[in-house]
């Protein structure tokens, strides 16, 4: 199938990107002008420590009405905190939600691929959920092999919105989710995952917002390893598009409000 996508101004949106990841460093003006040239109209670049907290500020500061920042820590940095990293991350992330700077609270999350600090990957956690609950944020949700233990648990914190990072676990637990008005992300694997396609082709459209996960790469076709930038994002619709046998001007439009409706949003160009 073929897209027309030069007869309107479309607003394009990349949910979870890590701009302040070094492998990104000398390639940002490349990754940015990339956005802009295929119509994203937003990057909301997760932080995963401190220092990333601090320089995604900073982006958003230097790229305003594209670059929106989601601050917190990730489970993998749970292994590397530093004595009083957590408190000066949860100060920082009060100091510049007072400024209106913070959009979301992301990456958080637990894994059990880092399971060597377990009880300190879920007190770090639990900060982030109880510091989303006093500031009224959304969550972006790190679930790699606990997305069932997260979900329950998730349902005793009063947390203004989620959404479940590249979700890729059972359509039971996926049910259990969209119940729960939920939301998840998917990016690349969109194009040549079966898996992915059949979570797709389950998630109503309302519940679904488009991702790269930048700079993870992406070795399969149409991808082949290159650096992954922000204009992924439209063969990722383009396949949703199809999977929901939905023109992809509906589909766009329909993430886009899907997207200023999760982050409170509006984008610049939205038509």
């Amino acid at each position: 199938m073929v897209y027309n996508i030069e007869k309107r101004k479309m607003p394009l949106v990349d949910a979870h990107i890590h701009l302040s990841d070094p492998q990104y460093g000398d390639h940002l003006n490349e990754v940015i002008a990339d956005a802009k040239a295929f119509g994203v109209s937003a990057l909301v670049t997760n932080s995963v420590d401190f220092r990333s907290c601090q320089n995604d500020i900073k982006l958003a500061q230097t790229y305003p009405d594209l670059v929106y920042p989601a601050l917190g820590i990730h489970p993998w940095n749970v292994n590397y905190l530093k004595q009083d990293e957590l408190q000066e991350t949860i100060d920082f992330i009060l100091q510049q939600n007072q400024k209106n700077r913070v959009i979301a609270i992301g990456e958080i999350g637990l894994d059990p691929t880092y399971e060597t600090r377990w009880e300190q990957q879920v007190l770090v956690f639990d900060k982030m959920l109880q510091l989303a609950e006093q500031l009224c944020l959304p969550v972006i949700i790190h679930s790699r092999g606990t997305t069932d233990k997260i979900v329950d648990m998730l349902q005793s914190y009063n947390v203004k919105h989620v959404l479940l990072h590249w979700f890729s676990h059972t359509m039971e637990t996926l049910n259990k989710a969209i119940d729960l008005d939920y939301f998840i992300t998917e990016g690349p694997p969109t194009v040549y995952s079966n898996s992915i396609r059949d979570i797709i082709k389950q998630a109503p459209i309302t519940n679904v917002l488009p991702e790269t996960d930048g700079p993870v790469l992406y070795r399969k076709k149409p991808f082949n390893g290159q650096l992954t930038k922000p204009s992924y994002v439209k063969e990722v619709l383009q396949t949703v598009a199809e999977i929901k046998n939905l023109p992809f001007c509906d589909v766009v439009d329909q993430i886009a409000k899907n997207f200023e409706n999760f982050f409170n949003i509006k984008l610049s160009n939205t038509v």
